[in-house]
């Protein structure tokens, strides 16, 4: 397929527009739009930070039960500094957890054990918050993707902070390569962390 199809905003039933719109205010996600018609028809637009696909609700926009939305994934670097930074803005998130068996992760009484996976490994950490109306969404700790899910062709990065982890993984990982070789000194320590880095993110095998 030749055509581009971009996935470029989710609906989502809230009850109150308003109380919603303060909700993801809080969140310091960027208000894209707020248009009301006289037919009764308003669209509310949310962007999260560093995200390409937005969020939208309001009124005569769905007929789906208002919390319905379930599953809605967030994609975070770092499990435990984005659960942090939600619950310093008084969001109720829950604590880091993997699942104890696949798809535990989905519910809310499901087999979750605490705090991230071992070693952190990708696609295996999570954590959770409803909006007002108990649309849920999920944090979900991805630093390496899977081969394939990506343009290998390119690496990108979303914002500072996003940029920032990815530059202490590459140091600690670094250091560790240093260590391997007697701790000598790497001249070509710049590199070494460009290789890494676009690895990393581009799901190709990491240097060592």
């Amino acid at each position: 397929m030749s055509t581009d199809f971009k996935l470029e905003a989710v609906v989502i039933p809230v009850t109150d527009v308003d109380k919603a719109k303060a909700f993801y205010e809080e969140l310091d996600w960027r208000l894209d739009a707020d248009f009301a018609f006289d037919n009764g028809f308003r669209v509310v637009q949310f962007t999260p930070p560093g995200s390409p696909a937005s969020v939208q609700f309001g009124t005569n926009i769905t007929t789906a039960q208002p919390g319905s939305a379930q599953g809605l994934y967030l994609i975070v670097s770092d499990i435990e500094a984005a659960r942090a930074e939600l619950a310093a803005r008084g969001i109720d998130v829950s604590q880091a957890f993997h699942p104890a068996t696949p798809g535990a992760q989905f519910h809310n009484d499901g087999d979750h054990l605490n705090g991230p996976a071992d070693e952190h490994a990708s696609y295996s950490s999570f954590a959770t918050f409803n909006d007002p109306d108990g649309n849920t969404w999920l944090l979900q700790e991805v630093t390496t993707r899977l081969p394939g899910r990506i343009d290998t062709s390119e690496a990108t990065y979303t914002s500072v902070d996003d940029l920032r982890q990815a530059l202490q993984r590459a140091a600690t990982a670094h250091g560790e390569h240093e260590a391997r070789n007697g701790g000598k000194f790497d001249e070509q320590w710049p590199e070494w962390y460009a290789t890494y880095m676009v690895a990393e993110r581009t799901g190709q095998e990491l240097p060592q």
